[in-house]
């Protein structure tokens, strides 16, 4: 779980609007969203509804792997990584980034902002406290983005 910054909503937006008309497309061939086995019987046309569309479906149509039917998927979870790898190339970044490397720059710009370590802990889905408390040692700081009550008079 995270949070979308309503800056994205557009970019969002757009690409809503790219899925359905890929499926508007798709329903055109009699081919839509990959369903649930068990959905798509008891619900045959639910495919032709834009809320079964994924909203970052595949490129490509497949063969449903229960139905055999053609069918389109969201894309690959290995495309976000792939991807990445790309744009990290085309760059003079030689640090060792990855996927996960976001997960905990979300967490620091969140503690190093103030946020309470409890929403934090929530954010990440940590049961136990002390896991999100690595990332205020990596700050090198224990109370993550609390300052003095002086600061805010002077």
């Amino acid at each position: 779980m995270t949070l979308l910054s309503h800056h994205l909503k557009l970019a969002i937006d757009k690409q809503i609007d790219i899925a359905i008309k890929m499926q508007i497309n798709d329903n055109k061939q009699g081919v839509g969203p990959s369903l649930p086995f068990a959905l798509g019987k008891k619900y045959p046309n639910a495919f032709r509804q834009p809320a079964w569309m994924f909203i970052f479906p595949s490129i490509q149509l497949c063969l449903h792997p229960l139905t055999g039917e053609l069918c389109r998927h969201h894309l690959h979870s290995s495309s976000v990584r792939k991807a990445l790898n790309r744009a990290l190339r085309s760059t003079s970044i030689y640090k060792k980034i990855n996927c996960h490397t976001f997960r905990h720059s979300f967490a620091t710009a969140l503690l190093q902002s103030g946020t309470d370590i409890r929403t934090v802990q929530s954010l990440l889905g940590h049961s136990d406290l002390r896991t999100t408390q690595i990332y205020t040692h990596v700050l090198g700081e224990h109370y993550a983005g609390t300052s003095s009550p002086l600061d805010a008079i002077i």
